[in-house]
């Protein structure tokens, strides 16, 4: 079901949620560090973040950040450790694959090494994954919610 403009103000509006409110109040924590906020600004909006109650209230917290201010929830150490263990995670599958494959090629007794090209694609699959894992933590921030749940999302 696709959400309209009465799920996030009106009568049924949605409620925000304990761990909604730590992210926002995460990203504006990392705004006053680099001072995109000044300390006043800053301690403004922390408050308006606790005192809201739905989540069309926190979105205009951090309209005026880069990207929403998205960015700091990726580069918090929970989001890099799930990067880690996803990656880890990835590579343990691979090299699964690759020692099934090759077990079966060596039970097949074909001279032709075929296990290439499926590897191959896997190898490619788990480089990318290595080399652009960070742009994957925009998900991350999340907390594994669906976009169109997340504050932000208009």
């Amino acid at each position: 079901m696709q959400p309209n403009v009465s799920t996030w103000s009106g009568p049924n509006r949605l409620r925000t949620s304990d761990t909604e409110r730590e992210q926002i109040a995460t990203i504006l924590r990392s705004a006053m560090t680099e001072g995109r906020l000044t300390l006043e600004e800053g301690e403004e909006r922390l408050s308006g973040v606790y005192a809201a109650k739905f989540r069309d209230e926190l979105a205009p917290l951090t309209a005026d950040l880069p990207n929403g201010g998205r960015q700091a929830l990726a580069e918090t150490p929970q989001a890099r450790a799930t990067t880690r263990r996803d990656l880890r995670r990835h590579t343990g599958f691979v090299m699964f694959a690759a020692l099934l494959l090759t077990g079966l090629w060596f039970a097949s007794g074909a001279t032709f090494f075929w296990p290439v090209f499926p590897l191959a694609f896997l190898f490619m699959g788990l480089i990318r994954h290595a080399k652009y894992g960070n742009m994957r933590r925009d998900f991350h921030h999340y907390g594994h919610v669906a976009p169109w749940n997340s504050p932000g999302w208009k």
